[in-house]
């Protein structure tokens, strides 16, 4: 791979809260697209063999993982990245690190970009025990624990805008209620808005 792209990449970042269908959105998204998903368990799940969740040893194996694989993508021939995160709204931590995760893609002149998903909890609770969900997050099989995670989170930060990105370019936002779309309708409805190039055009 070449270590200067010819083309900047796209970051595109995911975000809403848990059982959302951020995945699921990504994965179409990235099979339409040749963006590469980068979900957030990807890099979660390995560190739970090993440290609690929440632990410092945690936060740092997770958070070096997520930074050196977005250096390194930014810093390839790929097209882009699409990268699924919960962001709690009320904590500035979490708005740092997807600012330090976009920092080498906005080095390279690369586009980066919000979309935010939000659906009804009676929905999320549904898609919390989706195929696609379990097979690639283990840690979600248990499913009253998976299940009490969500309510809780749901109780305990603001996991969707509430007017943040008001003053945000229709070309970095995009904010969708998914509760009754498909992930087809959503993925599409996502590259037509920010223009992103299919993948026969990739190449």
């Amino acid at each position: 791979m070449s270590e200067a792209p010819d083309v900047p990449p796209t970051l595109l970042r995911i975000i809403g809260p848990p059982a959302v269908g951020k995945m699921a959105v990504g994965h179409e998204i990235a099979a339409r697209t040749g963006l590469r998903l980068f979900h957030n368990h990807v890099s979660i799940e390995p560190v739970l063999r090993y440290f609690d969740f929440g632990t410092p040893q945690f936060h740092r194996l997770v958070g070096g993982f997520r930074r050196q694989l977005m250096a390194e993508v930014a810093g390839s021939d790929l097209p882009g990245l699409i990268f699924t995160y919960v962001l709690a709204f009320e904590e500035p931590e979490d708005h740092r690190a997807l600012e330090e995760y976009a920092a080498p893609f906005r080095a390279r002149g690369g586009r980066v970009l919000l979309l935010e998903l939000a659906a009804s909890r009676t929905e999320r609770l549904r898609r919390n025990e989706g195929e696609l969900r379990l097979a690639e997050k283990p840690s979600k099989r248990d499913l009253a624990a998976s299940r009490r995670h969500v309510v809780e989170l749901d109780g305990a930060h603001r996991l969707n805008s509430e007017g943040d990105f008001d003053h945000w370019p229709d070309s970095e936002y995009l904010r969708i209620d998914n509760t009754h779309r498909s992930v087809a309708e959503v993925a599409e409805r996502t590259i037509e808005h920010f223009g992103l190039v299919r993948a026969a055009e990739n190449g």
